[in-house]
């Protein structure tokens, strides 16, 4: 029976776990291998690890990055940053992580989903969409390079789109509520669900496990992801990884889904 899943987001900045907010000011908040570890210790239902250097310095992949999670992490493991080319994602799959996330490229080439699905899967195949609401109306642009270039497209558009070219997945990641830790945007999530048919993932705002409780009554079964939340603690954020027990987040579902 399909679950939702509660994923941490792991940005990775100069080789480093970095925190965010609005997608600026970088914070150094530890080393993603440690971080993997943890995780693994408190058996996450699967985890996100996002490159924030690559694409904008136009940059490869870093492999042996990739490989070392990828050895490290005993949970499903979703990689992105700098992907480009099938033969890219091909690669990085055969490293041992199970899902490619793929934005601005996919946007700037949309037929790039169909030729990463055709060659790993449309399962394994998540297109992210990184989205800023309007300030006339109810609609969202989606925004490439972190959040540098306006696309002046409707994410709803844009998603309808990736999922007719094979994308597995969305995660659609509010660039307003990144760090903002208020919640995460509800309507925005409830218009995205009613929009496709494949598994989203919702990212940004998430302040409290309420959050995520709300997001999973509002939208059913979906991916709630999240990284403030799992790396600062306290009024003050100081930075420790945590995440829910396993009978913590079989409540918190119990609740959000009777």
């Amino acid at each position: 029976m399909l679950r939702p899943r509660i994923t941490p987001c792991l940005l990775v900045h100069k080789g480093g776990l970095v925190k965010t907010v609005g997608f600026k000011a970088p914070k150094y908040v530890g080393d993603p291998i440690n971080a993997v570890k943890i995780f693994n210790e408190k058996e996450a239902d699967e985890l996100v690890v996002l490159d924030i250097d690559a694409t904008v310095n136009n940059a490869e992949p870093d492999y042996r990055m990739i490989a070392n999670l990828a050895a490290e992490c005993r949970m499903p493991l979703c990689y992105g940053g700098g992907i480009k080319t099938p033969e890219q994602a091909k690669r990085i799959i055969r490293l041992g992580v199970e899902k490619v996330a793929i934005s601005s490229a996919a946007i700037e080439n949309p037929e790039l989903i169909t030729r990463i699905a055709d060659e790993i899967g449309r399962q394994s195949v998540v297109v992210v969409l990184d989205v800023k609401k309007r300030l006339v109306g109810k609609d969202y642009d989606v925004f490439t390079k972190n959040a540098r270039i306006n696309t002046n497209r409707s994410v709803f558009d844009l998603a309808v789109e990736a999922e007719k070219l094979g994308a597995g997945e969305l995660v659609v990641n509010s660039i307003d509520l990144d760090g903002a830790m208020k919640g995460y945007d509800l309507a925005l999530a409830e218009r995205i669900r009613q929009t496709v048919k494949i598994p989203i993932t919702i990212l940004g705002g998430a302040g409290t496990l309420d959050d995520i409780e709300a997001l999973i009554r509002c939208c059913g079964v979906i991916g709630a992801s999240t990284g403030s939340l799992f790396v600062f603690k306290g009024v003050y954020k100081a930075v420790l990884i945590n995440y829910p027990t396993l009978a913590q987040r079989d409540e918190l579902i119990r609740r959000a889904l009777r």
